[in-house]
């Protein structure tokens, strides 16, 4: 996509209406989790098309992606500070393109592996740079609610996402779910080159100086707050990987559902996309501090519950279990993920795009490198799925506790 100055304006221009604003931004920063989740029906597809022989291996479908992205995310946080926001989601949405482009045509895993990455890579662009954006326009609880409001559609959207991939793989190739991607892709990117103002101002912007980068680095990195906001989001995202790497399994698998898979894996995310929803208005009224708190506690208690249920009933509880402990479980996830990246956001000012850059790349390092090691605990029961969030929500209260703590000493010095 070529830009005129005409096109990206260095002064921003009138603020779009919130609604189209949410839109635009929830079907941008939807492209991750789509590019996720609609592959999930197709893991068998493309193991059989990729001769893929070890299940476990079908896991890097999601992980390479992720994996590029934690590069991806480290490049566009200062990108996006020193050219602007709206450039540097047009150049990820790009990267995105060529990356699907490579995974449709790809013969081996390797091939098709390599575009996942460049897939996760480019997709990094729309995430961060979007984030900063964000944070351009609003400031604490109000850009809590805001990202609360934008979280709710972006989980509604791979919600059905799985549907999505159902419905591809019973009329056509695999293949043909990386087009609708593009498509996808390709009308996020319009449409904010069309009608989205960039918001950086030229004299904000950061240059692409090493020296500065690394001094910059070294301020965030030393903010405990920040830190601890970060590996509470990389514990809970792991236990989202691990919960997507193995969903496919555990209902088609574990629980024999056959077709009715995206149907099951919809019930349990649409609790997510509804306490998005009130967290929008929970959050002016208690906080995000509190907000947090009470979700991570909840999600700490739900999965302990799974988890001895899951003992009891030799690693197979019933499934009517499953599903009622599983849909209190992930509706905590709508509550963290918002409150938690503004928490670790708002004292970060005009060096939102690095942080965000940052915040995400540490974050998904530690949520591969967490669902990886528990994934190769998969045994076809739901006691490697229940004990990693266990294991993660515990380790995340102990990181809010040690962020909040010391909040307001890093702030002061």
């Amino acid at each position: 996509m070529s830009l005129s100055d005409a096109q990206v304006a260095d002064k921003p221009q009138r603020r779009l209406a919130e609604k189209e604003f949410i839109a635009l931004f929830a079907l941008m920063m939807s492209l991750t989790a789509l590019s996720m989740d609609a592959m999930l029906p197709a893991f068998p597809q493309i193991a059989a098309s990729l001769a893929i022989v070890d299940y476990q291996q079908t896991q890097w479908i999601v992980s390479a992606m992720i994996l590029g992205m934690v590069f991806g995310e480290i490049v566009f946080g200062p990108l996006s500070d020193a050219i602007g926001r709206k450039k540097s989601i047009l150049i990820g949405v790009s990267i995105y393109l060529l990356g699907s482009v490579i995974a449709l045509l790809a013969t081996s895993i390797e091939v098709f592996l390599l575009g996942r990455m460049i897939q996760g890579f480019g997709v990094a662009g729309p995430k961060i740079a979007s984030r900063a954006l964000v944070r351009d326009l609003y400031k604490g609880a109000a850009m809590a609610r805001i990202m609360s409001f934008v979280m709710m559609v972006f989980i509604l959207v791979p919600m059905l996402a799985p549907s999505l991939g159902q419905l591809v793989i019973k009329v056509a190739d695999w293949r043909w779910i990386f087009a609708l991607l593009m498509i996808q892709a390709a009308v996020a990117g319009g449409w904010l080159l069309l009608r989205q103002p960039e918001t950086l101002l030229k004299e904000n912007r950061v240059p692409l100086n090493r020296k500065r980068l690394m001094a910059d680095v070294r301020i965030i990195l030393s903010r405990r707050d920040v830190m601890a906001f970060t590996i509470l989001l990389g514990c809970i995202f792991g236990g989202l990987m691990l919960y997507i790497s193995t969903a496919q399994s555990i209902f088609q698998d574990v629980y024999d559902t056959g077709d009715r898979f995206p149907l099951f894996f919809a019930m349990l995310a649409i609790g997510s996309s509804i306490i998005n929803f009130s967290n929008g208005k929970i959050v002016l009224r208690v906080g995000m501090l509190r907000c947090v708190i009470g979700a991570l506690s909840v999600m700490f208690l739900t999965a302990f519950i799974l988890l001895v249920a899951a003992f009891f009933f030799d690693g197979v509880p019933p499934f009517v279990l499953f599903m009622g402990l599983g849909m209190v479980m992930f509706s905590c996830l709508g509550m963290v993920f918002g409150n938690v990246n503004a928490m670790a956001m708002e004292p970060l000012g005009n060096m939102a795009g690095l942080g965000a850059s940052l915040i995400s790349s540490l974050s998904s390092l530690i949520a591969i490198v967490l669902a990886t090691i528990a994934g190769q605990f998969y045994n076809f029961t739901v006691i490697p799925l229940a004990s990693g969030f266990v294991i993660f929500s515990l380790i995340a209260l102990i990181m809010l506790n040690y962020g909040h703590k010391h909040s307001q000493s890093d702030n002061e010095e």
